[in-house]
């Protein structure tokens, strides 16, 4: 499979990007900044430097070829509510655009917990974050692509477990390793039939594989 991945120097992009490449797929990561390319080679992708929020980037031209994409970019902390807005949103339509404009039909979302409902955010920013992600989510409802939405919890630098929940009620902590978070993505990409999903992802007690088969088959 040829992946492409947006927000390519992200903690959790560059952890799928190890597992991508360590497993087969040729793997594209598209960054903003051409000094992080060696880390991008380092994890086994080819750096493509591309900048999602700049007018008039050529999206399509640095994902094509490719059979997925993955939307992993974000605005990241510190940053404003205008920025939640052109990246996490804006971004992501991009990316959708391109996907469609250059036929890569598997469009995986790295969302947020808590985006159905942004106005139960208290903190002005964080609201305007999950603001953008519902609204990008959205956009990749409507888009008519292979969609997956993977709406993690609070992100830690733990290592992984290889243990998830994917639904609030069996899970064990409101948390989930980055680590984690890489691996879910790489098994959802090799699960076609979790197109279509929308799911919230933490720590559990369910090894990843054995829970997306489970969702696959719901």
């Amino acid at each position: 499979m040829d992946v492409a991945i947006a927000g390519g120097h992200g903690q959790i992009a560059l952890r799928l990007a190890r597992l991508l490449s360590g497993r087969g797929d040729t793997v594209r990561a598209l960054i903003r900044n051409p000094d992080h390319a060696a880390d991008v080679s380092a994890a086994g992708a080819q750096a493509v430097v591309c900048d999602l929020e700049a007018v008039g980037a050529d999206v399509a031209g640095a994902i094509a070829g490719a059979d997925a994409v993955v939307f992993a970019a974000g605005a990241g902390p510190g940053s404003g509510a205008e920025r939640k807005r052109t990246m996490d949103y804006e971004g992501a339509v991009k990316l959708i655009e391109a996907a469609r404009q250059v036929g890569a039909h598997r469009y995986v979302m790295v969302s947020a917990v808590g985006a159905d409902d942004p106005e139960a955010a208290s903190e002005p920013v964080f609201r305007a974050y999950l603001e953008a992600k519902k609204a990008a989510d959205e956009a990749v409802r409507a888009s008519g692509l292979a969609y997956t939405i993977v709406r993690p919890g609070r992100l830690t630098d733990d290592p992984g477990h290889g243990r998830i929940s994917t639904v609030i009620q069996t899970a064990t902590s409101a948390e989930i390793p980055r680590d984690d978070v890489a691996a879910t993505l790489a098994a959802v990409l090799s699960e076609p039939r979790t197109a279509g999903l929308t799911f919230t992802l933490l720590s559990g007690t369910v090894p990843i594989a054995e829970a997306i088969t489970a969702l696959a088959d719901h």
